[in-house]
């Protein structure tokens, strides 16, 4: 199913992201070993991080390797970014680094920029786990997972970063099993 799951959030990602900003640059937060969403998305000027290595087949990305839980800081000027990505990347992320790491996105996003977040829903947690230990998905993945999360508590999160709430929109995908959330800078 992971297949079908990265097109799924890949697909509503891409529906979030108005054309005018595609001129720009993208950041995708924890791209992981294959940059799907990347891969199959437009924009002039593509840039990844992920704890992972950069794979020898991705040539046309502009490739960093972090640990966002040990250090939560992005290595990018102030409104650097059109837009930024996290997709099903908060559930990994401990808590306050999650805050930090929003904290820097606000800051590496320009004026009208926009960040896009998706996550699983916290009652589909147990559903996950499920699908984990039958095989359907990833039991490493899942086994990750950190925290969860419920549209109110990401908004405070946002609001924590310095994103105004007038400036946030949320909603639910996959049979309201996952959150999308996109604030504008």
């Amino acid at each position: 199913m992971e297949p079908l799951l990265a097109h799924l959030r890949a697909h509503k990602a891409n529906q979030l992201i108005p054309d005018s900003l595609r001129r720009g640059r993208i950041l995708d937060i924890g791209c992981g070993s294959y940059p799907y969403f990347l891969s199959h998305t437009y924009f002039a000027e593509k840039f990844a991080i992920d704890q992972l290595e950069k794979p020898q087949a991705v040539s046309n990305l502009n490739w960093y390797t972090l640990d966002l839980n040990k250090d939560p800081h992005l290595p990018f000027e102030d409104g650097f970014f059109d837009v930024i990505t996290m997709l099903a990347v908060a559930e990994h992320l401990a808590p306050d680094s999650l805050v930090m790491l929003l904290q820097e996105v606000h800051r590496a996003l320009r004026p009208g920029g926009r960040l896009i977040i998706t996550t699983p829903a916290a009652w589909s947690d147990g559903l996950l786990r499920l699908m984990a230990r039958l095989g359907l998905v990833s039991a490493e993945e899942i086994n990750e997972h950190v925290f969860v999360y419920t549209l109110p508590l990401l908004g405070w999160y946002f609001g924590k970063a310095g994103f105004e709430m007038t400036k946030v929109r949320f909603g639910y995908f996959e049979f309201y099993l996952n959150l999308w959330a996109v604030a504008e800078r």
